[in-house]
């Protein structure tokens, strides 16, 4: 028999015990489909004597995670744990030290440390996969390191994150406010343990920023991408955007220009009969476009026990196999620095704002827009109060420099009494 796999495997959570699950149910599988059979020497996390539904006894046990991954009798050590510092990043440099395989779901330490721990991985002979990291299931990572790897990107983008796209599909199908959708979404355990993570935009950012450094060829560049959450999006934002055959998803969207790499996860509204648009529930999709193959559409589960684990072990095989391949899809010491961009490209934008009732207000607010160069497609007044009256307005194509200015235009007009919300309308 060939000699098999040897995993180490730190982290028992939702995704380690899909993974060893998948391991202990399908071992002839997984050695027929790669010509050795793929075993567990040891595994570590934080409580060994919780019951995780799982036969833990056949393996060995570490305390410490750095001591699992420096172990002789591991090839490969699997990091399950999170965190971006910690004990995953020292267990991770430890077991590229020692010679070992790594493979990851942590998008938060490659978004922050991947070219580091890259340059090291390669340079010691190992290789480092994170198929895992981002979109869950989907195996995305692989589209764009391998069949995807004859064509130049011109653009990615997406829906990465479960528990965002949730939220926007429970707050439009139930007609509830964003307040209580969280609350659900929070016992349901759908969210981070720091929920600004999610809601934030911060985790579909990390997996942004990963697929933008395989498509265009540059070094992760996190700390360049612009952030906005869902946090601001009103259960009357869905149904403006509904009556006007759009949907509110968070959309990640990163393309090169000759500017530089622009890198955006925002709100977005998107045709309501386009695949994003179609998209329900805690589902993930990534939009690739290649100057050869055209757009690629790829959809599925973008997180969870199996459909995680499921990406864990196809990174597992492929090493089992002996493929190889650097870490972000060519050679990390060749990745070059970005030069980072904001979006100039032209886009209608969706407005709404809370105004003083009173004459003239409104007539300030167009006022403000022409001097900006914005025109207005359409505006509607809605349901007021006794002091403020509700405004929606739909620009025609602008820039977002023109729409900065006008905002900043509004505040000096004093009868804003809220900060307006601004959603780009995104062709896709």
């Amino acid at each position: 028999m060939s000699t098999p796999l040897r995993l180490g495997i730190a982290g028992l959570g939702t995704v380690g015990t899909g993974v060893i699950k998948i391991i202990q149910t399908h071992a002839a599988l997984l050695t027929g489909r790669t010509g050795r059979p793929v075993t567990i020497s040891a595994v570590s996390a934080r409580t060994r004597d919780k019951d995780r539904g799982i036969d833990l006894s056949t393996y060995d046990w570490e305390d410490d995670p750095v001591a699992l991954a420096t172990r002789d009798d591991v090839d490969v050590f699997v990091e399950l744990m999170g965190g971006s510092d910690g004990p995953a990043k020292a267990a991770v440099e430890a077991a590229i030290a020692a010679g070992k395989d790594v493979v990851t779901a942590n998008k938060a330490m490659l978004a922050i440390h991947g070219q580091a721990l890259a340059e090291a991985a390669e340079a010691a002979g190992g290789v480092i996969r994170f198929e895992a990291a981002v979109t869950g299931g989907i195996p995305v990572v692989k589209a764009l390191t391998e069949g995807l790897a004859g064509n130049q990107t011109l653009r990615v983008m997406g829906v990465m994150n479960g528990t965002c796209n949730y939220i926007l599909t429970r707050m439009e199908r139930a007609g509830l406010p964003y307040e209580t959708v969280f609350e659900e979404a929070d016992k349901m355990g759908y969210l981070e343990a720091d929920p600004t993570l999610d809601v934030g935009g911060i985790d579909a950012g990390h997996k942004l920023a990963l697929l933008a450094s395989i498509a265009f060829g540059t070094r992760v560049a996190f700390d360049h991408m612009e952030l906005e959450g869902i946090e601001r999006i009103s259960i009357d934002d869905i149904r403006h955007a509904a009556d006007m055959g759009f949907r509110i998803k968070l959309l990640g969207v990163a393309q090169m220009t000759g500017r530089g790499l622009e890198q955006r996860m925002s709100p977005c509204l998107v045709p309501a009969n386009s695949p994003l648009g179609q998209l329900e529930n805690a589902m993930n999709m990534v939009v690739l476009e290649g100057d050869s193959v055209g757009q690629i559409v790829l959809q599925g589960a973008g997180a969870g026990e199996g459909p995680t684990a499921s990406a864990v072990m196809s990174d597992v095989l492929d090493i089992a196999r002996g493929f190889r391949v650097s870490t972000f899809g060519r050679p990390a010491a060749s990745l070059e620095r970005p030069v980072p961009a904001k979006a100039t490209a032209a886009a209608p934008y969706y407005l709404r704002m809370e105004l003083d009732d009173k004459p003239g207000a409104l007539a300030k607010i167009a006022t403000v827009l022409g001097e900006s160069g914005i025109s207005i497609d359409r505006m509607r007044q809605y349901g007021h109060s006794d002091t403020t009256a509700p405004v929606l307005i739909v620009t025609h194509r602008t820039t977002r420099d023109a729409l900065d200015h006008a905002l900043q235009g509004f505040a000096a007009t004093g009868v804003v009494s809220s900060a307006p919300v601004a959603i780009r309308i995104e062709t896709v």
